[in-house]
């Protein structure tokens, strides 16, 4: 019975202590986050890099489409220009002479029919 209590009672201890070491863990690492961000300038420092942050986007227009006048107008500034070639339809033709695309679809082949351009714009505001 004796040593059922002092079993009891290290157990006890055992878990004491590492509910001590866990809070005293927590606490240091609170209070070195506290030490290198002290909050009185943290108002300031936010206020400072929102300002000097610059949205960015990229946006496509492609086959004739140009929407480039509507985001100038509104502000933004084309940071880079690139087009390359892109495939703005494809037709539907028969494989060989002899194909019947009616009746026949495994004779059936699709091909680029008309050939655009893409133009990407990286844009700043």
């Amino acid at each position: 019975m004796r040593n059922y209590q002092n079993l009891k009672t290290l157990n006890i201890i055992k878990k004491l202590s590492q509910i001590l070491l866990i809070a005293i863990f927590l606490n240091s690492c609170k209070t070195s986050i506290n030490e290198e961000f002290p909050k009185k300038n943290l108002e300031n420092n936010f206020n400072e890099k929102t300002n000097l942050e610059k949205k960015r986007m990229e946006i496509k227009f492609s086959c004739g489409e140009d929407g480039i006048s509507e985001y100038l107008d509104d502000g933004w500034n084309i940071l880079k220009e690139d087009s390359q070639e892109k495939i703005c339809t494809w037709k539907s033709v028969p494989a060989t002479k002899d194909c019947n695309m009616e009746k026949d679809k495994g004779c059936k082949i699709t091909k680029p029919d008309k050939i655009g351009e893409e133009k990407i714009y990286l844009l700043e505001k």
